[in-house]
């Protein structure tokens, strides 16, 4: 049983390590902001901002339109070989 409680001390304090000085200042000015946060309600300690989209609308319309309109030439340009395709394998197999 005696050990047993070594062997855990051994792990606990070889498993923690030191602060730096860096992450203890940090550490301390997460503690205060969090104080100064406790009883007061959500609005009032962090106001929402609303997030504007990056791309215009007009923008997102036109990068739709080129690639949407792309790949509906390209289908268009395919689908009658792949239908000529289709149609002369019909006419084999029940020819």
């Amino acid at each position: 049983m005696v050990g047993a409680k070594v062997i855990l001390l051994w792990m606990m304090i070889n498993t923690c390590q030191a602060q730096t000085p860096q992450q203890r200042r940090a550490n301390d000015r997460f503690a205060k902001t969090e104080a100064a946060k406790r009883g007061k309600a959500q609005t009032t300690t962090k106001p929402k901002k609303n997030t504007k989209s990056p791309l215009s609308a007009s923008w997102v319309v036109l990068l739709a339109f080129v690639v949407c309109g792309g790949l509906l030439l390209e289908l268009l340009r395919i689908v009658p070989e792949l239908w000529s395709t289709v149609a002369s394998w019909f006419t084999r197999i029940t020819g």
